[in-house]
């Protein structure tokens, strides 16, 4: 048996207030703009219109096997935080409607703001959820398992699920208030992969080039970052040769194009997107911030 330690405690106080904050968004803001929702409620609605089931009977049951996939793919422990989230969202629910804060904000006539304020609350919440390895239940067990299993992005399998949710329930809702709910769910999903992922987001480079040598020079003196160097093959002439590896901010990519244009014009370059970079010149012993290239 697994020793519970304050890392678990510090991943269920999170999980649980990232249910508060998504509880809040769909009280608050969702329900009284009559902005619908994907997942489990999307689909517990279709239910309660066509068939006259009780939503939370409905929710339950469909719960029930998503759980029991769940632990069956992701294992006891996130099978304890998915409970954990489980009951929580239906706490907070309940909870939220018993505050008057929930009418402080009449956005009745303004459907964008809404979706724009719904979508970044609702992002805000199942990001934490998801950050401190837990789950809501219902939809967000299949994201967790694709991003498990396939390395898909959560916040993009949930768009996907919630999109073919709200194409059906254009069979008892209007057009108007359909695309305005997909524009939060779009919302949701890019700031969810921001708190999931986090917000230190930078660019990664692979550099080819016959200098390589002048280049990683170039790339100390100039712009005071550390570099890997990559032993590679090349794919038609067989010929080993290093190959860059460098970490640098978004704001840095036009300096160290310059330097390597001034070194090798004929360098080959990849710039690839890195969402989240830990350690020196990130987060850390964070030596310089340069606005251009060091002379």
């Amino acid at each position: 048996m697994q020793k519970f330690t304050k890392r678990n405690l510090l991943d269920l106080l999170m999980i649980m207030l990232g249910c508060a904050i998504y509880g809040l968004s769909l009280d608050m803001i969702s329900a009284p703009n009559q902005l619908t929702d994907g997942g489990i409620s999307g689909i517990s609605l279709l239910i309660k219109h066509f068939w006259g089931v009780n939503m939370g009977l409905s929710s339950l049951l469909l719960n029930i096997p998503l759980i029991i996939l769940g632990y069956r793919f992701m294992g006891k422990r996130l099978l304890a935080y998915t409970i954990w989230g489980t009951l929580w969202i239906s706490f907070f629910l309940w909870f939220w409607r018993l505050i008057p804060i929930i009418y402080q904000l009449n956005l009745e006539h303004d459907l964008f703001l809404s979706a724009i304020l719904a979508g970044t609350l609702s992002g805000i919440g199942l990001g934490l959820v998801f950050r401190f390895n837990g789950t809501s239940g219902g939809t967000d067990i299949i994201a967790r398992i694709c991003q498990l299993k396939y390395g898909m992005s959560s916040g993009k399998v949930l768009l996907f699920c919630d999109a073919i949710i709200l194409l059906v329930s254009l069979s008892y809702l209007d057009i108007k208030h359909i695309m305005y709910t997909l524009v939060a769910a779009f919302i949701l999903s890019r700031v969810m992969d921001t708190v999931q992922q986090g917000a230190s987001s930078a660019r990664g480079l692979l550099i080819i080039s016959d200098k390589y040598q002048q280049i990683a020079k170039m790339i100390d003196l100039k712009l005071d970052r550390g570099f890997t160097y990559f032993e590679a093959r090349g794919g038609y002439s067989q010929v080993n040769r290093p190959v860059i590896y460098l970490v640098v901010s978004p704001r840095e990519i036009p300096a160290v194009k310059e330097l390597i244009e001034a070194e090798d014009p004929k360098a080959f370059v990849s710039v690839i997107e890195v969402h989240e970079a830990l350690g020196e010149g990130f987060t850390y012993k964070q030596k310089h911030k340069h606005l251009i290239i060091r002379k």
